[in-house]
This record gives structure tokens, sequence and C-alpha cells, in this order.
């Protein structure tokens, strides 16, 4: 009689024994898998402008829902202090990427010619600037002609304030003092009347004013924008490093920015919650405020629109070059095909569809 043998016999196919052992072959399988997946995500260290407020959302909802993560990236965010500030920590190989004034941007390319790191910017965010003017009602000042002669307050860096002799040129603007203050006294300075004007990021300003118990009817804002300014705002900032040595994971982080950023702009309100996730004393109802007028001022503008989201036009970029060198009084003059570097960008194709449909 033969004796059964102690070798184990293969599970026939299609019976439940081998359909188990598949299954417990796949669960190995993606347990061991995991771990590299997880170890994979590569990281990256993304320097903001500014505090968590409002427009933070286009960065923080791509990083709370995944979608950096998804192509690989593992982005970590800290809040800034300006934007000069976000341009040297950049350069100085801290941060792979920040959020600048495109401005800020030029000056540090032009007062550091041989820097051996100077940042690139690679996809426009705020096609205009959100630099204003803005005075009280009361002042009896109601147009940019009336600026000339009067006391203007800014802190030294604001943006505003570099560009001004641009704003000037462009309206005629003649014989201005200025009083210089730290950031949070700009507007309790104007509301006293220690200045008859400031400027500052209209939807900053603004609603700082508006803290300090001034009604939005009573002020008069001149964004640049409107008068004859059409500087570029604020930029996505890469190291040469980053470009250099991983442009494939540059191209990753702006198309899963694009993607959180057009999510943010559909749903605003909802999208600052992930601000508060970030700085739980946020005022929820400010700063749903200040993302929609950011949305409406400067990222989807009617230049944006014209332009594409992400997109400079060249012209327009070497004007804003050369109004920088004078205006700023650079050591040299800004090239613009060395501050700018659109090769990242994603497909105009999917660009297209990030701003939100315009409002009739």
């Amino acid at each position: 009689m033969r004796q059964p043998s102690s070798t184990p016999q293969p599970a026939r196919p299609g019976s439940r024994r081998h359909w188990l052992a598949a299954t417990m072959l796949g669960l190995c399988t993606l347990g061991a898998a995991m771990p590299a997946l997880a170890q994979s995500a590569v990281p990256l260290k993304f320097q903001l402008d500014w505090r968590f407020e409002g427009p933070s959302a286009l960065f923080l909802l791509p990083i709370a829902k995944g979608y950096f993560k998804n192509v690989g990236l593992d982005v970590s965010l800290d809040a800034g202090n300006g934007s000069g500030g976000a341009v040297t920590r950049v350069a100085s190989g801290s941060y792979d990427l920040g959020f600048a004034d495109l401005a800020a941007l030029m000056e540090f390319h032009a007062n550091n010619p041989d820097a051996p790191n100077k940042p690139v910017a690679v996809m426009m965010v705020y096609n205009n600037t959100p630099a204003a003017v803005l005075t009280l009602k009361k002042s009896g000042i109601a147009s940019v002609a009336q600026l000339s002669g009067k006391k203007l307050g800014a802190p030294v860096f604001d943006a505003g304030r570099r560009g001004f002799p641009i704003f000037a040129k462009a309206n005629k603007t003649e014989n201005v003092s200025w009083v210089s203050m730290d950031p949070p006294l700009r507007e309790t300075m104007l509301v006293r009347g220690d200045v008859d004007a400031i400027t500052g990021f209209s939807f900053t300003s603004l609603l700082n004013l508006e803290a300090r118990g001034v009604k939005a009817e009573d002020v008069n804002v001149f964004p640049y924008a409107s008068h004859g300014v059409k500087l570029y705002g604020n930029a996505i900032i890469a190291s040469p490093k980053l470009i250099k040595e991983k442009p494939e994971l540059l191209k990753a982080f702006l198309s899963a920015f694009a993607k959180g950023a057009k999510e943010a702009m559909a749903n605003p309100d909802a999208a600052i919650a992930f601000v508060k996730q970030r700085d739980a004393i946020i005022n929820e109802a400010l700063e749903k405020r200040r993302l929609r007028m950011a949305i409406d001022a400067v990222i989807a503008s009617p230049d944006a629109r014209a332009e594409g989201f992400g997109q400079v036009m060249g012209p327009r970029l070497s004007l804003m070059a050369s109004q920088i060198s004078d205006a700023y009084a650079t050591k040299t003059r800004v090239l613009p095909e060395a501050v700018w570097n659109g090769s990242f960008l994603p497909p105009k194709s999917e660009l297209d569809t990030v701003l939100p449909v315009a409002k009739r």
C-alpha cells in the first residue's frame, strides 16, 4: 500500500486553499512594501512670505489632503516674516522653495550678482501686486493726485513703499514724505492721524483697519494695479539646487500645488479650516474674507485670466525688471531671464482649469 507523501502538495488552482494562500502572500507583500513607500517621500522645505492667514490655504490644503504625498513629496511649510526673508532663506539653502514678492527676488538678484545660489521664480500666483495706498475718507484725500505733499507711512521693507516711485511716476504724485514704523503700528498710526496715508497689501491693511474700528466704506483704497502699475506680485521661488538636481520633483510640486489651489479657490470658506489647523487663534470669518479678497484682487484678476494662471508675459516682465532696477536703485540691472523659469509649469490645459469661473 502506498504511504501518504510527507511533502505538502501545491493547492489546486481555484480551490479555497489556493485562494487563501494567494491572499496571504499579497498581504505580506503589501505589508513589506508599505514602509518602503512611506520612506520614499522626498522632504521639501517651503518658506511662506508671512504668517498663516487666508491665502496660506492655497498651500495648506494640498498638504492636509495629501496631494503632495501622492506625488512622492513630504512638504513642510513654515510661516515667514516678509518676502525678503523668504528669498534669502531659499538662497541660503535652508529652504528648497518659498513664496515671495517678485520685486524682492529681482532686488536680490540685482544687488547680489555674484551670489552662488540665486533663487528663481517658477510659478506666478499673485498676477498683480497686492500693494495699495489707503487713506481715510475723512482726510479729504479722494484721489491719487491729492497724495502730493502728504505724509505716508509704512515699514521700510513694505513692497508698496519700495515700489512707490513707480506709482508716483505713473500718477504724477510728488513731494511725499515718509514715516517708518513696525508693521503692527501701520494702521494704528493712520487711524490716529499720525500719517495721511499708508501703503500695504490691500487685503491686509483694509482688514487691519476694520479691526481698529474703521468701517470699510470709510476707507479709500488705491490699488497699484488699478492705477497704472502692472507689477507682478508673489510667486513660488525655487533653489538652483532643486532646479538642477531634481527638476522632476519641482514639476510634481507645482502640479500638486495647482490642484490644491484650484480646490481652495473653488471653496475658499472650507479651505480656511486648514489654516485654522496650523494657527488655532485665527479669526476664521476674517480670514475667509481675506482669502476671497486676495483671489478677486490678485490671483483671479482680469490680468491673471488674460495671461493664464501661473504664467508671466515677457514684455510685462521686462518692463517690471526695468522699473524695479530704477525704483530700488539696484547695484546692477535686473535681468528678466535670470529671475524667471516657466519650464517646470504644468501643461497649459491643466493651468487653465485652476482659476474659478469668472463672476458675471
